[in-house]
């Protein structure tokens, strides 16, 4: 299994244009629908794929975490996917995709793994709304296969909120407001919880925030904002103060975003900052590449909320907010 993901490091050459390559799994037969679906994980987020080791159990855990396990002496904890999915199925889930993104590492166990696919963006869709409230908001984008197969993306940022404690309200109690109070932020991100969390700075620190789905989407919000400050013969960003983007998202992802935005002489004095789980040097430096003013990893809301204060005015003093 170790031969899928040889070439990694290679693969950062897709990001910036539109492409992604993604691992395909599955968690099994669902005794409830008799199906065997088939779930999809970017690449860039997979560390390894291995048998799964010996789970140790552990207290007061989410019923969807079966435990830790010891990997080069780091404790891992162990979420069994088809379990926090709901999906009901008696095969065995001997296979761990171990995953890291965000200075986080976790294992998910699932039935097996198929191949990695190549594919574009745009290839990917956001999901209707009936998938969207079936799954819980799990699923954050769509895609066919050839043979007919739906490939489904799977939100890993809200199966680690749901896990742990990185969403807690304690988070926020670092974010401060803005001395001024009519900033508005135009964002996107596929993921609900990243978007909850971005409302929430957002409310603290006392900005108004617009969000979107993906970077198609939020492109055209600010075409519809362009073409209205034109008509007042205002400029754009009177009206978008900043753009905080994600950068992987179905239809256009945040490298094309920031590419559109920082060529087009309409929004040239809207900053741009790049706030995703994809951490690395590699992702950040492209990222620069393209025009991004800034880049936050995410789930720091007080990083994220000093990032806009140094690019929206000064923060209005050192006291909390909760």
């Amino acid at each position: 299994m170790s031969e899928l993901l040889k070439s990694i490091d290679a693969r950062t050459k897709l990001a910036g244009t539109n492409k992604l390559e993604i691992l395909l799994f599955f968690l099994g037969l669902d005794q409830r629908t008799g199906r065997r679906e088939t779930y999809g994980i970017n690449v860039f987020k997979v560390r390894e794929v291995m048998r799964t080791p010996t789970i140790t159990a552990a207290p007061e855990m989410p019923p969807s975490v079966e435990g830790m396990v010891s990997l080069r002496g780091a404790l891992v904890p162990v979420i069994d996917l088809a379990k926090y999915a709901g999906i009901n199925t008696d095969g065995p889930r001997d296979i761990m995709i171990v995953t890291e993104y965000n200075g986080h590492t976790q294992g998910f166990l699932v039935e097996a793994v198929d191949t990695i696919l190549r594919l574009d963006w745009s290839k990917m869709r956001v999901p209707p709304e009936m998938l969207t409230a079936q799954t819980g908001g799990l699923v954050t984008a769509v895609t066919e296969l050839e043979d007919g197969r739906l490939v489904m993306m799977m939100d890993v940022e809200k199966v680690l909120s749901e896990t742990t404690a990185i969403d807690n309200e304690v988070m926020f109690r670092g974010v401060v407001p803005l001395a001024r109070q009519d900033a508005t932020v135009y964002y996107c991100d596929d993921s609900s919880v990243a978007r909850k969390q971005i409302e929430r700075t957002l409310e603290v620190m006392g900005a108004k925030g617009v969000g979107s789905v993906n970077g198609a989407r939020l492109w055209e919000e600010m075409e519809k904002i362009a073409a209205y400050a034109s008509s007042l013969n205002q400029p754009v960003n009177k009206f978008i103060n900043l753009v905080l983007t994600d950068i992987e998202m179905p239809e256009m992802d945040g490298y094309i975003l920031t590419k559109k935005i920082k060529s087009d002489p309409r929004f040239k004095d809207i900053p741009v900052i790049m706030h995703s789980s994809l951490s690395g040097m590699s992702n950040q430096k492209l990222g620069l590449s393209v025009g991004v003013d800034e880049y936050v990893p995410k789930f720091e809301p007080q990083r994220l909320s000093e990032t806009l204060a140094n690019r929206l005015g000064i923060a209005d003093g050192p006291e909390t907010a909760a």
